[in-house]
């Protein structure tokens, strides 16, 4: 069943207000999904952590889905993974937990890798699924990059442009892209998902992302590595065999490693979805990672 026995709520976190669906009871987990996706991406992963002793907190990400759209300023910090991340750690201590693993994809795993930057007193473990840090992303971007990650800078051109070729027709803007396959996402997930798309509002603030993800972010990336930070927690790094970081980085997990001294590196057969393709499969590796959340002491007072 579609997320059997979690809670949908919405919740105010300040700046917006957050739609969330979690579960289960044990160690908290914040799963932060992709672009164009909603929560719903996890269906098939979330219940699989919850039956192993995890709490599991799945919310859409600002400006995404059923989540409050920030409104959008020049700078685009608005949109921000710094200004995501702080949302996401004030939804946490909402709902009680003062530590936590995050497990983050695609764009969702910008926003964890800020929060585990940002917030090294809250995040135990970031698991990062087909992603490396957007300021390392940048960094390596060639022809290649641009090639296969072309829509990057096409969404991140100034308003109203890209906003004008996707809202004329939604579902073939991402047909093109292989991003609407219903029978892999599951009807309910595909249902959330085209309601997402079709909604203006929500394809601005995704285009929001990606401006901020070529300005603000990138700044924030290379701010932090000129200053020697570094991450304090432990990293699990998962991409898929049939996706392109490996064409694009070769060992994925040294990438990483130039963040963290403690990073491991999982390749999976799938594509870039991991979580609807390959569900079982991603949470043998997560669980074991995961596991050493469960020793993580409560720290600090609640957060804001």
């Amino acid at each position: 069943m579609f997320f059997d026995g979690f809670r949908l709520e919405h919740i105010d976190v300040g700046q917006t207000r957050l739609r969330v669906r979690h579960g289960g009871d044990g160690s908290p987990v914040l799963l932060l999904h992709g672009h164009p996706r909603t929560h719903a991406t996890w269906h098939r992963l979330a219940p699989l952590l919850a039956a192993a002793g995890h709490t599991v907190v799945c919310p859409d990400l600002p400006g995404y889905g059923g989540s409050g759209k920030p409104a959008s300023r020049p700078d685009h910090r608005p949109h921000s993974k710094r200004a995501m991340a702080q949302a996401c750690v004030r939804l946490m201590a909402a709902l009680g937990h003062q530590r936590f693993a995050v497990v983050g994809h695609d764009r969702g795993g910008y926003v964890a890798f800020r929060a585990a930057m940002d917030h090294p007193e809250r995040v135990t473990h970031l698991a990062a699924l087909d992603v490396v840090p957007i300021g390392s992303a940048l960094a390596r971007c060639d022809a290649r990059f641009a090639a296969a990650w072309w829509h990057w800078f096409f969404m991140g051109q100034p308003t109203p442009t890209p906003e004008r070729v996707i809202n004329a027709d939604p579902q073939a803007w991402y047909a093109a892209r292989g991003g609407n396959r219903r029978e892999l996402m599951g009807e309910e997930a595909w249902r959330d998902w085209l309601r997402a798309i079709s909604d203006p509002e929500t394809v601005h603030a995704m285009c929001e992302d990606y401006r901020a993800g070529l300005t603000v972010d990138r700044t924030d990336d290379d701010a932090d590595q000129r200053a020697g930070r570094r991450l304090a927690c432990p990293v699990l790094a998962v991409w898929a065999e049939g996706d392109d970081l490996p064409g694009l980085y070769g060992d994925v997990a040294a990438v990483w490693r130039e963040w963290s001294d403690d990073v491991r590196g999982v390749e999976l057969a799938g594509g870039h979805h991991l979580a609807e393709e390959v569900p079982a499969e991603l949470a043998a590796e997560l669980l074991p990672f995961l596991a050493g959340a469960r020793n993580a002491a409560p720290a600090g007072p609640p957060g804001s």
